[in-house]
């Protein structure tokens, strides 16, 4: 059982930027894939970024390569995105997941936190 909590989302001015965390509970945080979604009002949940149990391996979803860096501290049992150049489409509800495989649709996620909600004003 794995449980999250997303934290670190706000109100920004569109340049701007913003680090999420995603803190998890249990002791086996180190054997999951961490990916972070969002969702805008009205659209479907998309995928952001992954990064793998190790954190050697990660994947940007293009729309926000070269601008989001997603990382993970086991030791603190916490999973971050960076985010840089902040665009008002960014603005969503984010959350993080947690899944045995690396993948980048929803359905391997068995474990979601409730969500960080970050708004980029123009």
């Amino acid at each position: 059982q794995v449980q999250l909590v997303e934290s670190g989302g706000g109100l920004v001015q569109a340049g701007g930027s913003l680090r999420l965390s995603c803190a998890a509970s249990g002791r086996t945080f180190s054997s999951y894939a961490m990916a972070w979604f969002r969702q805008a009002p009205g659209k479907e949940r998309e995928f952001v970024a992954v990064i793998s149990s190790s954190g050697g391996r990660s994947y940007n979803a293009d729309s926000v390569k070269g601008r989001f860096t997603i990382s993970r501290d086991n030791a603190k049992n916490t999973v971050y995105l960076q985010m840089n150049s902040l665009e008002p489409e960014d603005t969503a509800l984010y959350y993080c997941a947690a899944s045995r495989v690396v993948a980048l649709t929803a359905a391997p996620y068995g474990y979601w936190g409730q969500g960080t909600q970050v708004t980029v004003s123009s």
